[in-house]
């Protein structure tokens, strides 16, 4: 399950940097910034439980 959690931040951490990089996908960044929070916290949840 660790690992799952891990790929998805690192996939979300690419998508926002590509979101950043090419000015017309800004989108890309907030939705990639989102993921990456959501996903961060239900790992920390997960873990801790």
């Amino acid at each position: 399950m660790l690992g799952l959690i891990l790929t998805l931040l690192v996939i979300w951490l690419v998508l926002a940097i590509l979101g950043i990089a090419v000015k017309g996908l800004f989108w890309l960044f907030i939705v990639a910034l989102i993921l990456f929070v959501v996903t961060g916290i239900f790992g920390w949840v997960r873990r801790r439980t």
